[in-house]
């Protein structure tokens, strides 16, 4: 129904039925949408104004009347009212263009409007009291925030290793590395080893990248100028995580610059953005920097894809311990915890309780990991309630696994993406002032125009980031669902030309679960006779000794002789020889005896002793597991 009536407004006018509740909640949310650029009246208010239109049209839908008299009512007024907000001008050229929009939307609405009260209530159930538009300020100062901390947890927890690692004395000495690398490869090295260690891998460099790094790391948590600190941030991480070899080749090591890399595009770029300094008062100022929803997109599509590949790829493995056999869950089947608790790298010392667990709750356990990694990330694209539901529980998930196992700084990282959930109205901050218009007001002065352009191509360059790295991203959800699957030559060409940089990355811990436990033990001798062990600081070793707790650092080479335990020898070369050597003389373990001149590898298995022998206190960690040689993999002199 199209008609024009004799007395337009100034102003393009939305009319609405001021006696449906259902209704004004809406109507709050486009009123935020179009920004002062559309008036609102009920029709109680303004019917008299426009006796062309009948007050029972009126009653049966909105009704949008445009500057020039031209009427539109149900969704078609609806779309109408979006053309005077440039972000959503799409959604009116696709009622008036795309084939069976129009028709849908109308259908739609016309069975919305005849159930109000079936409405009403499916809005409580996913938006709650409030409708409106969600804003992220405090998301975005508080999930920056916590990222300068993991990044200086990061870059503190290396600087303390980088010498025993990869330094000129180490397991594994970048300033080896490199020219090994280049000399085998030409000039693709500096592409395929993007780092800054190729004009210098001295140790002093190496310490400047690590001190440089907790310099900027505070910046951040300051918030003085965040997007180059994240730029910097990034560029000192990746060039470490290069030199660090397998000892930074962890997932949380490619989350953490994948992670880094995409806040670029959220912070503000601005020198001194006052909404991220450490002000009190939860409301940002009138002068904050929009959100890019852009950059959020982001960073939420990464939680996403963290949570549901790490979930999915458990489920296609192969590995039945995660109750899925013969294409069907089976209850008695979810035993992955059983080896879990004791068999991971780093256990704590909770770990050794929630092993002594009762059956059906480790088979809730698991089942509970399952459904909030494959189910739950779906509920981020879904409105607030929903979101913030799956906001707590991959909170809680990752709160659990931090206390049964050392996982370093995953779990606050992971944490904090999932602040981005959490929208301002939740935390009571105030929007209901110039700020948002400002952000969306005509700007005319040069101070504000200078404010605006970085963020507008900080905006630009989000897009640009989506559709780049899309294809991937898109390929990398669908190998978790079909392992075997490879890519096309061109896209894999194109990830080739990516993956160096770590800024679009696959996921999925703990696929496969480990039934035994390797470890390798390092033994030392005076006279090649008698040989005693060099006990980690962090590494289970003794089994008579507690698990410790070292997370958010960690103890890198401890890591890697996990999984070392887990290859031949000669997959792991920095551990033969004189890498053997260089973890006597480091500071990464502490001998229990005094210095020896020989120096033995020995692969020793440790397994579950059984239910009825599993007891005891979590002090003596023996009635739990128990251990055995296997195989004498090196024997050397010490230097």
């Amino acid at each position: 129904m199209h008609l024009r009536v004799s007395n337009p407004p100034p102003k393009p006018l939305m009319i609405w039925d001021g006696d449906c509740h259902f209704c004004k909640r809406w109507i709050e949310r486009w009123r935020e949408i179009t920004a002062g650029k559309v008036d609102y009246a009920t029709y109680q208010e303004a019917a008299s104004r426009f006796p062309e239109i009948p007050v029972k049209q009126f009653m049966r839908a909105v009704a949008f009347i445009d500057s020039d008299g031209r009427t539109f009512f149900a969704a078609e007024a609806v779309y109408r009212s979006l053309r005077y907000r440039s972000s959503r001008k799409w959604l009116a050229w696709s009622y008036d263009h795309v084939p069976g929009f129009a028709g849908i939307s109308e259908s739609a609405y016309k069975f919305i409007a005849r159930r109000r009260s079936l409405g009403s209530a499916f809005t409580r159930l996913f938006w709650g009291k409030d409708v409106r538009p969600p804003t992220y300020f405090w998301a975005r100062r508080w999930f920056l925030r916590m990222l300068g901390f993991v990044y200086l947890i990061a870059f503190v927890s290396l600087w303390v290793q980088v010498d025993g690692l990869v330094g000129r004395n180490g397991m594994s000495p970048v300033n080896q590395f490199l020219p090994a690398v280049r000399q085998q490869l030409g000039q693709d090295a500096y592409f395929l080893l993007p780092t800054l260690c190729w004009f210098d891998s001295s140790n002093g460099f190496l310490h400047f990248l690590c001190g440089g790094g907790v310099i900027l790391s505070f910046v951040l948590l300051l918030g003085i100028a965040p997007a180059l600190s994240l730029v910097l941030l990034f560029i000192f991480y990746l060039s470490l995580t290069v030199a660090g070899q397998v000892f930074l080749n962890f997932q949380w090591d490619v989350l953490l610059l994948e992670t880094g890399f995409l806040s670029i595009f959220l912070a503000p770029w601005r020198l001194w953005p006052r909404e991220l300094m450490w002000w009190p008062g939860s409301a940002p100022p009138a002068i904050a920097s929009p959100v890019s929803r852009a950059g959020l997109f982001l960073l939420k599509f990464l939680l996403f894809k963290l949570m549901l590949m790490s979930g999915v790829v458990k489920l296609t493995s192969g590995d039945d311990s995660w109750g899925w056999l013969n294409h069907s869950f089976h209850w008695s089947a979810l035993t992955a915890v059983d080896y879990h608790y004791w068999s991971q790298p780093l256990p704590t010392v909770f770990a050794w309780w929630a092993d002594k667990s009762p059956e059906w709750f480790k088979h809730f356990s698991v089942a509970f990991c399952l459904a909030v990694e494959v189910i739950v990330p779906f509920f981020i694209w879904f409105p607030r309630r929903p979101r913030l539901f799956a906001a707590g529980l991959m909170i809680f998930l990752q709160i659990v696994i931090a206390l049964t196992g050392n996982y370093c700084f995953f779990n606050l990282l992971t944490i904090a993406l999932c602040l981005l959930l959490i929208d301002d109205s939740v935390v009571g901050t105030d929007r209901r002032t110039v700020r948002l218009h400002v952000a969306n007001a005509p700007i005319a002065s040069p101070a504000r125009t200078g404010r605006a352009l970085p963020n507008r191509l900080c905006q630009y360059a989000a897009i640009a980031v989506i559709i780049v790295t899309l294809p991937i991203n898109g390929w990398l959800i669908l190998s978790a669902f079909k392992p075997q699957s490879r890519p096309p030559s061109w896209l894999a060409n194109y990830y080739g030309q990516l993956e160096a940089f770590r800024i679009v990355n696959g996921y999925g811990l703990f696929r496969v679960m480990t039934k035994d436990r390797d470890e390798i033990v390092i033994e030392g001798s005076a006279n090649a006779i008698d040989w005693l062990p060099y006990e980690f600081k962090w590494k289970p070793g003794d089994v008579k000794r507690a698990p410790g707790w070292c997370a958010p650092h960690q103890p890198r080479l401890d890591w890697q002789m996990w999984f070392a335990a887990l290859e031949a020898p000669e997959q792991n070369p920095w551990l033969i020889g004189p890498g053997c050597s260089s973890i006597t003389r480091s500071r990464i373990n502490r001998p229990n005896t005094s210095a020896r001149c020989f120096i033995a590898i020995v692969l020793q298995t440790v397994k579950s002793a059984g239910k009825a022998a599993r007891g005891g206190n979590a002090r003596n960690f023996a009635n739990t597991c128990r251990r055995s040689p296997v195989i004498s993999c090196a024997r050397t002199k010490s230097k």
